[in-house]
C-alpha cells in the first residue's frame, strides 16, 4: 500500500516506529525514485568472510571445533613433536 510521506526541512522522512533501529538500503534507480528495502547488511570489513573460500574454511573450522572439544595441553609433548627443547 503506498504511503504519502512529506520530506522535512531537514531532508528527512519517517517511515513508522516499527522500523526504529532497522538497517535499510535505498536504492535510487532515477532521480525522484527511491527502493528502500529493510535487512541486514554485511559491513565493507566482514565481506572476506563471505567469499567463498573465507566461508568454507570457516565452515570446516566450526565443524572440527563442535567435534574436537578444548583438552589440557601437555606442553612437553607438543615441544618435542616441534623438536623445540
Amino acid at each position: 500500500m503506498p504511503l504519502l510521506k512529506i520530506i522535512g526541512r531537514s531532508g528527512q522522512i519517517t517511515l513508522g516506529k516499527e522500523y526504529a533501529g532497522c538497517q535499510v538500503i535505498i536504492d535510487q534507480p532515477e532521480p525522484g525514485v527511491w527502493i528502500i528495502k529493510t535487512g541486514r547488511f554485511i559491513p565493507d570489513s566482514e565481506q572476506w568472510l563471505h567469499a567463498a573460500k573465507a566461508s568454507e574454511k570457516l565452515r570446516k573450522a566450526v565443524s572440527w571445533a563442535e567435534n574436537n572439544p578444548p583438552a589440557e595441553s601437555d606442553i612437553d609433548k607438543l615441544a618435542r613433536k616441534m623438536k623445540i627443547e
